[in-house]
């Protein structure tokens, strides 16, 4: 992931999140991902089958906040945002997110700027993409 020319985050092999902060979300949200996140059985074992987690696999993770997730494009041609959080209430959730993930797992966890805009590039193995709602637990 690169910020006004220069690489702020990468990791080898894992997970890009892309982090969605709606109104309404809370740390409780924010834990529920972290716990969720590192356990999903969602990479090939021996026998190609999704069943090793991204502990298991020792991969890494690149969060990344992404506001645009939020988005509502069901009206008109241009999306609105009136559903994402507040930027100071999105960032502290971001960070709590990033903060909780290092502190509760061995994983490498890389982040994007919050805010800025950036260039990410990704090799999507599979290809393999979910969405996770804390809201829909």
């Amino acid at each position: 992931m690169e910020v006004e020319g220069k690489i702020v985050g990468q990791i080898r092999g894992g997970l890009v999140v892309l982090l969605g902060v709606a109104r309404g979300d809370t740390e409780t949200d924010a834990s529920y991902l972290v716990k969720k996140i590192p356990a999903l059985r969602i990479f090939d074992d021996e026998n190609g089958k999704m069943n090793r987690s991204l502990a298991e696999i020792g991969g890494g993770v690149l969060a990344i906040s992404q506001f645009t997730l939020v988005g509502d494009t069901r009206k008109g041609r241009r999306p609105g945002f009136d559903q994402a959080a507040d930027p100071p209430v999105a960032q502290h959730l971001y960070e709590h997110f990033i903060r909780q993930l290092r502190e509760t797992t061995d994983l490498t966890v890389e982040t994007g700027v919050f805010g800025a805009r950036m260039k990410v590039e990704l090799l999507n193995d599979g290809p393999v993409t979910f969405i996770l709602d804390s809201q829909g637990q």
